[in-house]
């Protein structure tokens, strides 16, 4: 397929903005270039901030907010191919995964344009308390002034619909800065929304440096919330940089998926590839450690190996690919010499392991010991390593033994035992008979210790973080 060489331009207040320096998106298949967009500084970051803050003063009503959202997903519905094309073209992941994924961003839009007009308000009688009165008090949410969100390359349509909508939805505006390496996909969907009646003002979207854009677009006091989605380590940066403010940090995994012995051997299997495999393992709830009981741990080794040779690794634009690249051949190389150290450390590769250029096989390995770097650290890409444990309690060991906290998951037909692991797993997320990121786009989502601060995401709970709760009462 013809590639499109997509010269776009930012964004801010709606108004289309150059600069002399543009920046190059290549795609990780062909490492050819599908596009570039303006670098942009600290001048236009402060044009953006005070035509929110003006155009702030004229907010949307409900009833606005939910049809620019309606339209929104309209618009997006009709352009599916679209999106899902320019997606696999900046990202390098499979058609069928891009496919996905604007299905997914059509149900956060949907969402939100349904939250938007849900009343957010509670009422408490005073009279309840023996020192009581008769007033009563009244709840309402606010929005805050002005957001910012910084989002990832793995989901470029999806991470960056997860910060827009509820924004949106609230009526907060907000500052869009999305990966230097999946831009084209964000501008695409400013358009849109700019396109479906959303008023200028309420997003500009911003490509730059972390001097000249990011820093000082965190550190500014009249952006009142920074949203991030990424890696650790940038998001405790962002933490030691934005000083007083709202932040929700969304960040790594290491998520294990337990399979105890009971487990139906088809449905662990299932899990486990779709959990390791799907979006070229580019996902921070993927699967990054199986646990497998060691009764079955030969059987079920065996028939993962055999799974994986399903998911086949190639041309992101064949219909027939199951695995594309990850985001460049960088990243390939790290994994490629992870599966190396993992196996000089004593671990087997059962399946897979090649290289080339940003095409990582999808990768099983069994003996994989804890220590090693690919379980240690959040490895992303395809890879399955496998480790074995001795009884329930021995897996929730396991589990938590590690620096992230986001999601995780248990296989198993014994319900006193998936309990005692919802109990136990320090996580964010325990899904039972599932894999660690099963969610719907309006439920709460996010992680502990390294994973997060604890604040979630998802619709729901990203509209209550983008705004502030004010109490009043009246003599009632």
């Amino acid at each position: 397929m013809a590639t499109e060489m997509l010269e776009l331009p930012c964004y801010i207040a709606g108004h289309p903005v150059e600069s002399a320096q543009r920046l190059a998106v290549l795609n990780p298949y062909t490492t050819k270039a599908v596009g570039s967009v303006p670098m942009l500084g600290v001048d236009e970051l402060e044009k953006a901030i005070v035509a929110a803050r003006v155009g702030s003063q004229h907010p949307l009503s409900r009833h606005e907010r939910h049809e620019v959202l309606v339209a929104a997903r309209d618009a997006l519905a009709g352009r599916r191919e679209e999106f899902a094309q320019l997606i696999r073209q900046e990202a390098g992941l499979c058609i069928r995964e891009t496919r996905y994924e604007v299905g997914r961003a059509l149900d956060v839009l949907m969402f939100a344009a349904h939250e938007a007009l849900r009343d957010d308000g509670q009422v408490f009688s005073c009279d309840i308390a023996p020192n009581g009165q008769n007033r009563k008090i009244f709840t309402t949410r606010e929005p805050v002034q002005l957001a910012a969100a910084i989002t990832p390359f793995n989901h470029p349509l999806n991470q960056v619909a997860h910060k827009l909508a509820p924004a949106i939805a609230a009526g907060v505006p907000i500052l869009l800065k999305p990966s230097e390496k999946t831009p084209l996909t964000a501008i695409r969907l400013t358009e849109l929304l700019y396109e479906a009646g959303l008023p200028g003002w309420m997003l500009s979207t911003l490509i730059g440096s972390v001097g000249e854009l990011i820093e000082p677009m965190i550190q500014d006091p009249r952006v009142e919330l920074v949203t991030f989605t990424g890696s650790a380590n940038v998001g405790k940066r962002i933490s030691a940089t934005a000083g007083y403010k709202k932040l929700c940090l969304e960040l790594g995994g290491n998520s294990p998926l337990i399979v105890m012995a009971d487990a139906d051997p088809e449905l662990a299997v299932t899990l486990a590839a779709e959990g390791a495999f799907r979006n070229s393992g580019q996902r921070c709830t993927a699967v990054k450690r199986i646990l497998v009981h060691r009764d079955i741990a030969e059987d079920f080794s065996a028939r993962l190996a055999a799974r994986a040779s399903d998911y086949v690794c190639g041309d992101p634009a064949d219909d027939a690919t199951r695995v594309g690249t990850v985001i460049d051949e960088e990243s390939a190389m790290t994994l490629e010499r992870r599966i190396d150290t993992a196996v000089a450390d004593g671990a087997t590769v059962l399946y897979g392991g090649k290289r080339t250029g940003a095409l990582l096989e999808p990768t099983v390995l069994k003996d994989v010991p804890k220590t090693t770097e690919m379980v240690v650290e959040e490895s992303f890409g395809p890879l399955a390593p496998l480790m074995v444990f001795d009884d329930i309690d021995h897996a929730i060991r396991l589990a938590n033994d590690s620096a992230f906290g986001l999601s995780s998951g248990i296989v198993t037909e014994d319900l006193s035992c998936a309990l005692k692991a919802v109990k136990g797993i320090r996580t964010g997320t325990v899904n039972v008979n599932q894999v660690p990121g099963f969610r719907v786009e309006c439920s709460p989502f996010g992680g502990v210790k390294d994973s997060g601060l604890g604040v979630k995401e998802g619709v729901i709970e990203a509209m209550k973080f983008m705004t502030n709760v004010k109490t009043f009462s009246l003599p009632w």
